[in-house]
């Protein structure tokens, strides 16, 4: 089967156990990044079964109208990149396999990765070191302080895991789903939305981004903040209203913010005015990009390339493509 994987960043999936599954295919890897239709369809011209890396690059109706051979994408976790109608219409399935319960360590770790760094100043000091100085900046522990949670899911709860055993108040504000699993994980919900803004020390938000949580946080809950607060994203980016994170930094109200997440990915050149404040700290959505993550990522969905050979397609999306699934 002519199998395509895109982009593949760090060059790493033939490297991957994974791999094994799939090693007697012809196996076509990118490792740049497009979003041209012209260059995706010449590069995929031939493909059966087409690899996504999680959201990077748009599966649209006007690009799979030009890929006559697919038959099949296959990925893990959600798809608001794939459309998932023009699919189906096409007979082309989509597998994708949802992992229910199994939260993303890897993100969780990162996420307290950028809270440490951030609070601690650790990449100022380091860049600080390398330049000849020493002991350049002060920063703040941790325990003690108010930790907010905006979402109490599967990442939220892990992560206030690790803020309760770093000796912070957790608190969470969220839908009442979150204040149900919340109280029962013993943590408290703030008084209310302003307060929740207002008293953190850290907040870090865990929503998945559908319509309903596009631009949830506001400029107004910025300005709330302390100025010695942070705000951590490792979620999406427009969880928060356009540009009022960048507007808020410059006003003082968070002092500080740690992301991983941009509005448009991947991030080059240094293109994102985030990038160039000094109460930042950035990282290129490497939250789940994770030697063990991408060995349970690849398992997945090159053995759902391997169910569907077998004629016993698993994870499937749209159902209803079985019935004119191409051949």
């Amino acid at each position: 089967m002519n199998i395509t994987v895109l982009d593949d960043y760090q060059n790493i999936v033939r490297n991957l156990d994974a791999f094994k599954l799939v090693a007697g295919h012809n196996v076509t890897i990118w490792n740049d990044h497009t979003k041209d239709n012209d260059v995706l369809a010449e590069r995929l011209k031939d493909t059966e079964a087409l690899v996504l890396i999680r959201e990077r690059t748009p599966i649209r109706a006007p690009l799979i109208a030009r890929l006559p051979k697919l038959k099949l994408i296959s990925q893990r976790s959600v798809y608001p990149h794939v459309d998932v109608p023009a699919l189906t219409e096409r007979g082309i399935l989509l597998c994708s396999d949802m992992h229910p319960g199994r939260p993303s360590y890897a993100t969780a770790e990162l996420t307290w990765g950028l809270v440490l760094a951030a609070m601690r100043k650790i990449p100022q000091e380091v860049a600080a070191l390398k330049a000849g100085r020493w002991q350049s900046t002060m920063g703040m522990g941790l325990k003690g302080k108010t930790l907010g949670i905006f979402g109490y899911g599967r990442i939220g709860a892990v992560v206030a895991g690790y803020g309760k055993a770093f000796g912070m108040k957790v608190v969470v504000w969220g839908r009442e789903g979150s204040f149900e699993r919340a109280r029962a994980d013993g943590y408290t919900i703030a008084r209310s939305r302003e307060a929740f803004f207002e008293d953190c020390d850290v907040i870090s938000l865990h929503l998945r981004l559908i319509e309903a949580t596009r631009g949830i946080v506001k400029a107004a809950d910025l300005a709330r903040m302390k100025p010695t607060a942070l705000m951590v994203n490792t979620s999406r980016a427009p969880l928060i209203e356009t540009g009022a994170l960048e507007a808020a930094l410059k006003a003082g109200r968070p002092g500080m913010a740690a992301v991983d997440v941009f509005e448009t990915e991947p991030v080059l050149n240094a293109a994102h005015p985030l990038l160039a404040m000094d109460n930042a700290v950035c990282t290129p959505h490497i939250g789940y990009v994770e030697r063990n993550g991408y060995e349970g990522q690849f398992t997945s969905s090159f053995g759902q390339i391997i169910a569907y050979l077998d004629g016993k397609p698993i994870n499937v999306v749209n159902p209803d493509a079985l019935a004119n699934a191409r051949k």
